[in-house]
């Protein structure tokens, strides 16, 4: 546990101080069309407002977060990896609380026991058209985690697995128009977790080093070929 308060203090520190690493860690972590898309900076549409949680919790000497699988079904991110989260709706007075009342939802983290450190850059999300503000939280506790229809599978990852340097490389993932093209990601217990979420992996990857003051070899480089 003094490991895991530490850990969340420094975390806290670094989110409350200094500008984020944003774009510049995204990047890393970027898919070509991705890349394309952010040179256009068209939207059809207003983008609709979301927010997802980030959440850390010991558990017995690791330290680990939470993401989940989608099911495979016709939705925009149909079988792709993310963080627990959602869109904004009107009873919301925070989005903030969006990620929150969203986690509860999926995955039934409990509000009352997170404490929200800070937020990540924002990430548009083009497909589905969703601007979205990823918050960092932690619970003292492991959360009871039990998902819901929205979620096939849930990953606890551990802080060990994020920043082994094989679990980045890259891979040939098929769209939803049947095009096939090769993506930089991280290979997590079996599982590609590509796009937006591996952007904000990236960023926070950064963070905790920069919180850390880890070396920069602790990350593993990114984009393995």
């Amino acid at each position: 546990m003094k490991k895991f308060k530490i850990f969340t203090g420094q975390l806290k520190n670094r989110l409350s101080h200094g500008e984020l690493p944003g774009l510049k860690a995204q990047l890393k972590m970027m898919p070509v069309t991705r890349l394309k898309e952010l040179r256009s900076k068209t939207f059809a549409n207003p983008p609709k407002k979301s927010a997802v949680l980030i959440l850390f919790y010991p558990d017995d000497s690791n330290i680990k977060f939470v993401m989940i699988k989608r099911p495979r079904d016709n939705s925009v991110h149909s079988g792709q990896i993310a963080f627990p989260g959602g869109s904004y709706e009107t009873g919301d007075n925070t989005l903030s609380q969006t990620a929150l009342r969203e986690a509860y939802e999926e995955v039934h983290i409990n509000p009352r026991k997170v404490v929200i450190a800070g937020q990540l850059s924002n990430i548009h999300i083009n497909p589905s058209n969703f601007d979205v503000t990823p918050f960092v939280g932690y619970s003292l506790s492991r959360p009871g985690l039990q998902g819901n229809n929205e979620v096939d599978r849930i990953l606890e990852i551990s802080l060990d697995e994020l920043l082994d340097p094989d679990t980045i490389t890259r891979k040939v993932i098929r769209n939803r128009q049947g095009l096939e093209f090769k993506v930089p990601c991280f290979l997590i217990q079996g599982e590609i977790i590509w796009g937006a979420s591996a952007m904000m992996l990236a960023e926070m990857m950064e963070v905790i080093r920069e919180a850390e003051d880890l070396p920069e070899s602790a990350s593993g480089g990114y984009g393995k070929a």
